[in-house]
């Protein structure tokens, strides 16, 4: 242990409550240290980058970055080989940020989390370990934790070899708890007001500063673990990482459970690096499959609202209608399946894996994506409006899956801050 008592440490309860959650305390977690630019654990989760490129420098300027455990084949010194033959990097790695301090352990604590923006608005969240076996991906698969979107099967397998490979969860499935949300924003705001100074934080490249306050056990925690796990919860980001944990057997996931107020849901956008064809024939092809089509003479932004769509090429922009699926479900006509399905499958033959696609979130604003067509590093940019949480909601009450990459949530949970020994967890 770190020598520090953890926050909330109350005396144990003598009331005997059973509490029904499916969220519990993490039997080994190691939290950062924190420490100054280019000595932090903290970083971006490994899948919110749309060029492989920031990785390997994010990692070069911080060599104790998580991004260096997750993505070892981005690794400067790596860059080129396969990830399997680089995990034997990501384990050194990671034990020599613990050998070197970077990280300190913490046992059988949930840990408090909260993201302050530079304009004071404030998320809160809880860092604990979730069950694997409540996870449901079908109105017939019974689970309180929602999976709503379809998986890329290669980035699952890779997570899963991560873990086994280093023993560790370093990423966080984002979990949204939409039963008793406002009640467990109540209690993590208090929860904080009283833990004192945060044991670590860190700041992303937003401005956002991230606290983190290791909590053990007593009142505090049992109020906390039962808000966050005694409802169903939606995953918000993670879905290739909650299914790592299940095809990997582990009983359960690490997971920052948060409030539908600390929330939004942020545009989702595609480039495509080749078309295969010329602008204009996309065009004439959407048209002729039932798409009103309409060229843009300004600047093409991400859409307010739902129902069309902008497309970006250096020989022209249009907005673009694309034809529903008629009787179809909520998901069929939402806006990122209509692209899916005409734009990318019927009008380009574009299967959704496809390397040619970049999945670009909220991250990067449409000026971005201009910006790489104009540069020539994409032929292709797909202005998306962001899903609405009206959409979101009725998706998952539905127990139907989101298409892929269609909801970027914000603020997202920091990978590196917390880590967890999977080991005690079996």
């Amino acid at each position: 242990m770190d020598g520090r008592r953890p926050a909330g440490s109350d005396p144990p309860r003598t009331d005997n409550v059973a509490l029904m959650t499916i969220a519990h305390p993490i039997a080994r977690a190691w939290l950062t240290t924190g420490g100054r630019a280019g000595q932090t654990t903290a970083a971006q989760n490994y899948d919110e980058f749309a060029d492989d490129a920031e990785i390997t420098a994010i990692i070069a300027a911080n060599p104790f970055s998580a991004l260096g455990v997750e993505m070892p084949h981005r690794a400067p010194e790596s860059v080129g080989r396969a990830f399997a033959d680089c995990l034997p990097d990501a384990v050194a790695r990671l034990a020599a940020a613990k050998e070197q301090g970077h990280y300190a352990e913490s046992d059988d604590v949930a840990v408090l989390y909260r993201i302050t923006a530079p304009d004071g608005a404030t998320a809160y969240g809880v860092w604990t370990m979730v069950e694997t076996g409540q996870i449901s991906t079908s109105a017939e698969e019974p689970g309180l934790v929602i999976r709503n979107e379809d998986v890329f099967i290669e980035k699952v397998r890779e997570r899963v070899a991560l873990a086994q490979a280093v023993g560790h969860l370093l990423s966080p499935v984002l979990l949204l708890q939409t039963a008793r949300g406002a009640d467990l924003h109540a209690a993590l705001a208090e929860a904080i007001a009283e833990a004192g100074d945060a044991a670590a934080n860190d700041t992303d490249a937003a401005g956002r500063v991230h606290e983190i306050w290791p909590l053990g056990p007593g009142e505090a925690r049992d109020r906390v673990l039962a808000l966050a796990g005694g409802g169903e919860l939606v995953v918000a980001d993670g879905n290739h990482r909650s299914l790592a944990a299940q095809t990997a057997g582990l009983p359960r996931f690490l997971a920052v459970v948060t409030t539908p107020e600390s929330v939004a849901i942020q545009p989702y956008n595609r480039l495509v690096s080749e078309l295969g064809i010329a602008p204009e024939e996309l065009i004439t092809r959407l048209t002729a499959a039932g798409a009103t089509v309409t060229p843009v003479t300004g600047t093409p932004e991400v859409p307010a609202s739902g129902g069309t769509v902008n497309l970006y090429t250096r020989a022209g922009a249009w907005t673009v209608t694309l034809p529903t699926a008629g009787t179809g479900s909520v998901v069929e006509n939402l806006d990122h399946a209509l692209v899916e399905r005409r734009v990318l499958g019927d009008a380009l033959g574009l299967d959704p894996g496809d390397k040619r696609i970049t999945y670009v979130g909220g991250d990067y604003p449409a000026a971005w994506l201009r910006g790489e067509v104009d540069a020539g590093r994409a032929e292709l940019a797909v202005l998306i409006a962001p899903v609405t949480v009206d959409d979101f909601v009725a998706v998952n009450l539905a127990r139907l899956k989101m298409p892929r990459k269609s909801t970027w949530f914000t603020p997202k949970a920091r990978a590196g801050l917390v880590a967890v020994d999977i080991a005690p967890e079996a």
